[in-house]
């Protein structure tokens, strides 16, 4: 576990260093390869577009064995530490997921997204901090390094929750920080004040999902944003780019829309440096 220790160390230092750690996620080892290649310091993924690519809707549909060694093949394509989104955990019960997430470890990711919603709902906050001190003593036992990023969903407006949707967001946000989460991950928040009071509320470096129309990455992070991350963004953008030369090849018989990819030579470049090769 010598190499995972030194990555999740790398990975968990970025969390606390003057600038907001800046994710952008990918789903297969060529998005690994070119994050890498343009100078990012970490790798994260997105279960969405990890799941779709393989034709799964988003939500733990995906078998699990699929989504680790789709982590496996992004691990293997780059130097650098990769932080997996692993949904919320495959099960339900703590050692399960425990025993899931070393699944994740073992195929070389040195940081992991857990959510706190199972089956469309919230899970009771005590229940999750429980598979949060799990997961944390079997890396321990292994002698893993881990960063585990907890998501709340508290913020979700689809998802049911009682009173102040921020207030429990900050609730379940320390609770996961004293269950050993090194960082919270509060997605759904859009608004600089609401993202400012959740940042100043929790003691944990806060994991903000940003998207059009939001603040840039400075003002996040002077809003107290530690780590900025872009979920699925990045692959639902390529299947819309698939779909604008798709729609203009049947439509107009033209390919205008292919005119600024990437050449064939520097795609197979990128892919051939990887470190498994």
């Amino acid at each position: 576990m010598q190499a995972n220790r030194e990555l999740a160390e790398r990975l968990r230092a970025l969390h606390q260093g003057p600038r907001a750690l800046v994710l952008c996620n990918v789903w297969d080892a060529a998005g690994a390869c070119l994050i890498e290649q343009l100078g990012y310091p970490a790798v994260a993924t997105t279960s969405a577009g990890i799941a779709v690519s393989l034709g799964y809707p988003d939500g733990q549909r995906i078998p699990m064995r699929l989504m680790v060694e789709a982590v496996g093949r992004i691990c293997a394509a780059t130097r650098l530490p990769v932080t997996a989104d692993f949904e919320a955990g495959y099960a339900e019960e703590p050692d399960t997921i425990a025993a899931n997430v070393m699944e994740v470890l073992r195929a070389g990711a040195a940081g992991i997204n857990l959510e706190d919603t199972s089956g469309g709902k919230l899970r009771p906050l005590e229940a999750q901090a429980a598979i949060l001190r799990r997961v944390r003593q079997a890396a321990a036992a292994a002698g893993a390094a881990l960063v585990v990023n907890a998501r709340t969903d508290a913020c979700d407006g689809g998802i049911a929750v009682e009173g102040d949707r921020l207030a429990e967001a900050v609730r379940r946000g320390r609770a996961y920080r004293e269950a050993g989460a090194d960082c919270i991950f509060v997605p759904f928040l859009r608004e600089l004040p609401a993202i400012a009071q959740i940042c100043a509320a929790l003691p944990a470096p806060v994991n903000v999902l940003a998207g059009p129309g939001m603040a840039s990455v400075a003002e996040l992070e002077r809003a107290g944003a530690r780590r900025i991350s872009v979920g699925s963004g990045p692959a639902r953008a390529a299947l819309s780019a698939l779909r604008r030369a798709a729609e203009e090849l049947r439509a107009g018989g033209t390919y205008e829309s292919l005119g600024g990819a990437i050449s064939y030579a520097d795609a197979n470049r990128l892919v051939a440096q990887r470190p498994s090769s």
